[in-house]
């Protein structure tokens, strides 16, 4: 389908963007990778005023590692997290998650503030940004202010982003070498949506028993968000076979899916322990 008619702006700085994005009355959507706006606009399930191009944005394109954890620029893509050998050891986790998404030509242009800024329940990064309390850093006529992830997504592509406001960075929390971790996701076909994945991750004291434990899920609730009852049952347990298949259970009851046309929510809640039982194994391995 044809795109419904917009004008078209590419600001040269961050705050000639939020200007532009303030002056729309709320008729403009900020033009990351276009993923996702692009495909809504065809099927006219969107159709702004104005497409504010965040292209030309300086600095947001840039992958930065530090003893303060990894930070992600808005406009960095799929690609550049793959391509990048240091998150290989500053965060797998990420690495491995992105590695599902979708197929390589979405991957060579969604980007990390797109992903983000669009929320669907089922995306990877959400996924990410949820398990491992991440906080996302937002500009607006206002000034700058940071948002942690589990107060980000609010709903089904629902965000606490307003209007005239832009994603600017992800930030992820440091990353031990010696983590325990894993990521799991299930799609009917590879680069599908996934129905439901799981990731997790947890550190070990002495008598390898679990701190620190965060348990993520994504696709079977109506925004990607941790399961702290699971956490809980891991706190301080060693992760072996009964440990496992507790917090599967625990995880099946924690999720609140619903009926689509992809999957019940009783195969959803099946799906997620499955899941968990799966990243635990790998995890623990």
């Amino acid at each position: 389908m044809k795109l419904p008619p917009f004008d078209y702006a590419c600001p040269a700085t961050i705050e000639e963007a939020v200007a532009l994005l303030g002056a729309s009355d709320g008729l403009a959507r900020p033009l990351a990778g276009g993923q996702s706006l692009i495909p809504l606009l065809a099927f006219r399930l969107a159709a702004p005023k104005l497409l504010v191009d965040l292209a030309k944005l300086p600095g947001l394109d840039r992958i930065e590692t530090s003893a303060e954890g990894v930070r992600l620029g808005a406009m960095v893509r799929w690609r550049n997290i793959e391509d990048d050998p240091r998150l290989l050891t500053a965060h797998p986790l990420l690495v491995e998650a992105v590695r599902h998404v979708a197929h390589y030509q979405i991957r060579n242009r969604g980007t990390v503030g797109g992903s983000l800024a669009h929320a669907d329940p089922a995306a990877e990064l959400p996924g990410i940004a949820a398990a491992c309390a991440a906080s996302l850093s937002v500009a607006g006529p206002r000034g700058a202010r940071e948002i942690p992830a589990d107060a980000f997504f609010l709903g089904p592509l629902a965000t606490a982003l307003a209007d005239d406001e832009i994603i600017t960075h992800l930030h992820l929390p440091p990353w031990p070498p010696a983590r325990r971790w894993a990521f799991e996701e299930f799609a009917r076909r590879r680069g599908d949506f996934a129905i439901a994945g799981v990731a997790l991750f947890y550190d070990q004291d002495e008598a390898g028993r679990a701190l620190g434990a965060h348990v993520g899920v994504i696709g079977a609730d109506d925004r990607p968000r941790r399961l702290v009852e699971v956490e809980a049952l891991l706190e301080g347990h060693v992760v072996d076979g009964a440990t496992i298949t507790a917090a599967s259970r625990v995880a099946a009851a924690s999720v609140a899916p619903t009926d689509d046309v992809h999957a019940s929510a009783e195969y959803r809640r099946a799906l997620v322990a499955t899941l968990t039982e799966r990243a635990l194994r790998r995890a623990s391995a």
